[in-house]
C-alpha cells in the first residue's frame, strides 16, 4: 500500500475467511486513524469468523482506543455498489468450501477456486483482465492447478489473464512464463494493473 501511494481505502472485499486472505485485516489502522471507520464487505459466514478472529476490532465495549473500527456489510451472490462503483460476485468452491470472487467492469478477480458453476462462468465474458489462482502442475483437492486455470481462461477467453496464489512447486517464473499463452503472465510482487472505471 505504500509502495502504491494509497491514500484511501473506499472498502475491503472479503473472498472467504481462511488466514492467508483474512490476516491483513489490520492494517487498516492508518487509513481508520484518517478516514474513520473503513467499510468491509463478505459473506455472512465470513464475517462472523473476522469477529471471532479481530474481536477487538469489532467491539463496541471498552474498545481499546488504538484499535480500528469498520463498517460490516453482508453480501449475498448478488451485484452490490461499492461507492460508485458496481461489484459482480462470482461463487465457486474451494473444495467444499463457498467463496467469492469479484468482478468490476471488465476486470475479474477469482482466487482459491475449485469449481464454478456454469451459471457463475457466465458473468465472466468479455473481460478485458481475468486475474486466477493456479497454485501448481499437479491437481489439488482444492485449488485450481496450471492445467486447469488455461482451460478455464481459454473457455472464458479475456484479453488478459493473471495467474496468482502459486506455489514453489509451480517452478521458476521466467520458465514457466514460457510455456504459457501469449495472453497469459503470472503475476509477482509489484506488479501493477491498471482498469478503467466507468462512474454511475
Amino acid at each position: 500500500m505504500l509502495r502504491a501511494n494509497c491514500t484511501k481505502l473506499d472498502g475491503v472485499l472479503f473472498t472467504h475467511e481462511h488466514a492467508d486472505h483474512t490476516a491483513g485485516l489490520d492494517d487498516i489502522r492508518p487509513f481508520f486513524f484518517k478516514q474513520g471507520d473503513i467499510d468491509i464487505y463478505a459473506h455472512r459466514r465470513v464475517l462472523g469468523e473476522l469477529r471471532k478472529r479481530f474481536d477487538y476490532i469489532f467491539t463496541t465495549e471498552n474498545k481499546y482506543p488504538g484499535a480500528p473500527s469498520v463498517r460490516s456489510h453482508s453480501i449475498k451472490n448478488e451485484a452490490f455498489k461499492l461507492k460508485d462503483i458496481e461489484v459482480i460476485p462470482i461463487e465457486g468452491f474451494h473444495h467444499k468450501l463457498q467463496v467469492f470472487g469479484f468482478r468490476f467492469e471488465n476486470f475479474a478477480y477469482l482466487t482459491d477456486m475449485k469449481t464454478i458453476p456454469d451459471s457463475e462462468l457466465d458473468k465472466l465474458k468479455h473481460l478485458d483482465v481475468l486475474v486466477l489462482n493456479a497454485l501448481r502442475e499437479e491437481p489439488h483437492l482444492s485449488h485450481l492447478n496450471l492445467e486447469e486455470a488455461l482451460a478455464l481462461i481459454d473457455r472464458l477467453k479475456p484479453k488478459r489473464a493473471y495467474l496468482t496464489h502459486i506455489s514453489h512447486q509451480l517452478g521458476f517464473h521466467d520458465e514457466v512464463q514460457q510455456k504459457l499463452p501469449k495472453n497469459v503472465f503470472l503475476a509477482y510482487d509489484e506488479l501493477t494493473i491498471y482498469i478503467p472505471i466507468t462512474k454511475s
